[in-house]
């Protein structure tokens, strides 16, 4: 038998003391899809027995195929039957698998249905609304000549209710590795299992810090409760204003997702879109308690794309407020930040840029000096433009841009907007203190008392050793020198949300 991906990864074998299984035929990485696969019957998940359902699976099985009938029928049996139409329902109970995202229906899949169940499952199944498939895939590296395993228990439990459950509903004794260990490593591991339910069900009273993630870890499991822990630590993060961490634990969810569902899973697009823009989850900024004090260049609010900014024409209630001593002033600071991609000068220098979601739009220079202002080695394709209280405008051609006039209000940095996001993204993970603690960039050691690097006051080190360790193999050297530049370091220590009065390149807010 092959995989309907059309790759040879398993085969149907004799897999002792549980009859038939698939077994794999050569090795297959963690992440991959091992199957992909199309129900032949399907069944509401909710009817157990009825002369109705027994009916539609009967004419179900009467338009398969010869070789899908007999596929079909030697699967195993756990209820006793008196005729084809009960022999037909007693399999069906026996193995069909929930298609989740259509409601409760469950399904017959001649592959997938083949599957065996272990407690410690190397594969991961689940349905693909996007694709409308059962997909199955690989939790870890998986072996030639090792079974490919799924688990029938959701969430896994301790042994002795997992045993129980397994009798009653599917009529057999697990002998997987888990359920295997000596007393003592048993009792360990169901001390974690509980633990994991216990925790899992007051997530909202902990902070998201890896209590629950390290009971995972040390449980060896990566699979859909360990992306369901990293989805509700992102979330409360969210929520508390930390989109430093609420965007690694979006971004981890999403990466367990990939792997366990596959990367066109519903769950794994829309966590990966989380990850992009933390600030987009409705309950963003419920509370303040876990606010971090360096600002992060992926936040909306503080850097928003063009499509975000106000328009020049309008009065903007999320940027502008009345003021009792003049006209509409800023509610907060503001930065657009985009990639030069092309320029050119006629009248005035115009640039084409590209905001954080894509967007190409032109900026045009309506300076005294129309652009000549700027340095040539600093116009250069691949350098961020960044733009302080940007306005989107209208131009005469009724094409929509930015029209730029105050060249106090402009810098450009030399490197790429991807390029800045990343090393925002490094300062975010190192540089953040919570509780007094920080995390140490050589060696990734958490405590209170590191050293701060002396040139960019930016990242923090254990050591001299831990300072070499970042500076040569965590390529801090070629961030140190951006970071020097104190228009740079001012984007992450300005504080964005609170206005004083209009601030102007260059930023003094370290010197």
């Amino acid at each position: 038998m092959q995989g309907t991906t059309g790759n040879p990864l398993y085969a149907l074998r004799d897999v002792l003391g549980k009859g038939k299984g698939l077994v794999a035929i050569e090795k297959i990485s963690k992440g991959t899809r091992i199957l992909s696969e199309e129900p032949i019957i399907t069944i509401p998940g909710n009817e157990i027995s009825s002369e109705r359902l027994q009916i539609s699976i009967y004419q179900q099985v009467a338009t398969l195929s010869k070789h899908q009938q007999r596929a079909f029928l030697s699967m195993h049996n756990i209820h006793p039957y008196r005729d084809a139409a009960e022999r037909y329902l007693g399999i069906v109970r026996t193995n069909s698998l929930p298609a989740e995202a259509v409601g409760d229906q469950r399904a017959i899949l001649l592959e997938a249905c083949r599957i065996n169940h272990a407690c410690d499952n190397n594969a991961q199944k689940n349905w693909n609304e996007k694709i409308k498939r059962h997909t199955v895939y690989a939790l870890r590296d998986i072996d030639n000549g090792e079974e490919i395993t799924i688990t029938y228990l959701a969430p896994l439990k301790n042994r002795k209710a997992r045993q129980k459950a397994l009798q009653e509903g599917f009529g057999f004794i697990c002998l997987c590795r888990l359920c295997s260990l000596p007393p003592e490593q048993s009792q360990e591991s169901d001390k974690r299992l509980e633990e994991i339910h216990r925790l899992d069900g007051v997530i909202y009273q902990l902070g998201p810090e890896g209590i629950l993630v390290h009971l995972y870890n040390e449980q060896g499991r990566e699979d859909v409760g360990f992306a369901e822990a990293f989805v509700n630590a992102a979330q409360l993060a969210i929520a508390n204003n930390d989109l430093t961490r609420g965007r690694i634990f979006a971004e981890r969810a999403a990466s367990v997702w990939k792997t366990t569902l596959g990367g066109d899973s519903t769950q794994a697009i829309k966590y990966g879109a989380l990850a992009q823009d933390p600030s987009k989850y409705e309950l963003y900024g419920m509370s303040m308690k876990w606010k971090t004090k360096l600002a992060n260049l992926r936040s909306r609010a503080a850097f928003p794309g063009f499509i975000d900014l106000p328009d020049e024409n309008d009065i903007n209630p999320e940027f502008y407020k009345s003021s009792n001593t003049g006209p509409y002033r800023p509610r907060r600071h503001w930065c657009f930040l985009g990639e030069i991609m092309d320029f050119a000068t006629l009248l005035r220098l115009q640039m084409e840029i590209k905001d954080i979601d894509g967007t190409t739009i032109p900026l045009y220079f309506y300076t005294d000096s129309r652009g000549s202002e700027l340095v040539p080695a600093q116009v250069q394709k691949g350098y961020t433009v960044a733009i302080l209280y940007a306005e989107r405008h209208a131009f005469m051609s009724f094409e929509l841009g930015i029209r730029h006039e105050d060249p106090r209000m402009i810098k450009i940095f030399p490197l790429s907007l991807h390029k800045l996001l990343a090393l925002n993204d490094q300062v975010q993970q190192f540089s953040t203190e919570l509780n007094g603690i920080r995390m140490c960039h050589g060696c990734g050691k958490k405590a209170t008392s590191l050293q701060r690097c002396s040139k960019c006051s930016l990242f923090w080190y254990c050591d001299r050793a831990c300072q070499v360790a970042g500076w040569n193999e965590k390529a801090h050297k070629a961030d140190c020198k951006l970071l020097k530049d104190p228009d740079l370091r001012g984007l992450f220590v300005l504080k964005w949300d609170e206005f004083d009065n209009h601030i102007r390149f260059p930023l003094y807010v370290l010197k």
